[in-house]
């Protein structure tokens, strides 16, 4: 596997997993499970669909952890935090940075695999014991990506039909990633793909 520098690259991502084995279970995803273009691809294959932030090489990586701090900030606030447990909590910020993890498939397609939040929750299903993670919580992972494309669940040139969010979870992952793909909300990175806070 290639030098992914993990605890550097995503010590932004890291510091926000309150719970010490959860935050080794996703370190081990993102260094061993995640394919190697989820570092360096943008994350619409068109340029169409993101912000500026998240074209571009690394473009794909940095839109997710623009997914996962806006569902922390948003956690922030009792009004919606209070409706999750802190291990909850967790495990959605989990789910939103590798919510795109297979965006273009198991091995890199030229364009967006239409069923990537399918494909993603049955890969943290089927992965589950690898990563010490319970069969509930990866469960939980799993509903709330799998619908994490919202109301546009269908595509003229794919016959698979995406779960449509329903539960809190998996509508708390659906706007965190609907607003990380805004182009009017602009996200500040540095130079190494770290957000800047503050």
């Amino acid at each position: 596997m290639s030098d992914r520098r993990i605890e550097e690259r995503f010590s932004d991502c890291l510091s926000i997993i309150s719970e010490e084995d959860l935050r080794e279970s996703l370190k081990l995803i993102l260094d061993e499970y995640l394919p190697n273009y989820w570092f360096e691809e943008g994350a619409s294959s068109t340029g169409k669909y993101h912000p500026n932030y998240a074209s571009g090489k690394g473009g794909l990586m940095r839109h997710s952890k623009a997914a996962m701090f806006i569902g922390y900030d948003i956690l922030q606030n009792p009004l919606f935090g209070d409706n999750f447990s802190t291990h909850q909590k967790n495990l959605l910020l989990m789910s939103l940075l590798i919510h795109d993890g297979l965006k273009y498939n198991f091995e890199k397609e030229d364009h967006t695999n239409f069923a990537h939040p399918i494909l993603m929750a049955k890969f943290i299903l089927d992965n589950h014991e690898n990563w010490d993670i319970s069969f509930e919580d990866a469960e939980y992972m799993a509903k709330a990506i799998a619908s994490h494309m919202g109301p546009w669940n269908t595509n003229k040139y794919d016959k698979t039909v995406l779960p449509i969010p329903e539960t809190k979870e998996e509508i708390f992952v659906h706007l965190c990633d609907y607003l990380a793909s805004r182009k009017s909300i602009e996200i500040k990175f540095d130079d190494n793909s770290m957000i800047i806070r503050g």
